[in-house]
């Protein structure tokens, strides 16, 4: 399965996306296969809006060690001076992709990722065990922030 992350930052005046990635790149792999794609808002030059693509592993305490990696990077490279404190954050699991570009009509198909037809209940049941990982990461990554 893999999930995706939608996090929306507003960078502080002054600020600018080069600030942004330099204190935002990750320099610590997750062992996992991962793509994150970043854009700048087309109506909010100041909005950066970061889409990850994380391959989950199928054992819930290697979830936890990629989420750790994540958390400790924050922590070890903060953007507080680079960013607005409100995050705007989605998280999920990639139910299908979709290939619409054929010019002409294009006949309807059942949801897939990398060519595999999806399995809707398994990633219902994979959303509550990612959510619970997400829960108790951020909670670490709470405790550590209080105890700096």
């Amino acid at each position: 399965m893999m999930s995706v992350a939608i996090v929306k930052r507003r960078l502080k005046e002054g600020k600018t996306y080069e600030d942004f990635r330099k204190a935002w790149y990750h320099t610590t792999g997750f062992g996992t296969n991962n793509k994150m794609y970043s854009l700048i808002n087309a109506f909010d030059e100041r909005e950066i809006i970061v889409i990850g693509f994380t391959e989950i592993p199928a054992d819930k305490e290697e979830i936890l060690k990629g989420l750790r990696i994540d958390v400790k990077e924050r922590l070890n490279n903060p953007l507080d001076d680079v960013i607005e404190p409100d995050i705007d954050r989605d998280f999920g699991i990639l139910i299908s992709e979709d290939d619409f570009s054929a010019e002409g009509s294009i006949k309807y198909k059942n949801p897939t990722v990398n060519g595999i037809e999806t399995d809707v209940e398994e990633i219902v049941n994979g959303l509550i065990e990612f959510k619970q990982s997400l829960e108790q990461a951020s909670s670490e990554r709470d405790a550590a922030r209080k105890t700096e």
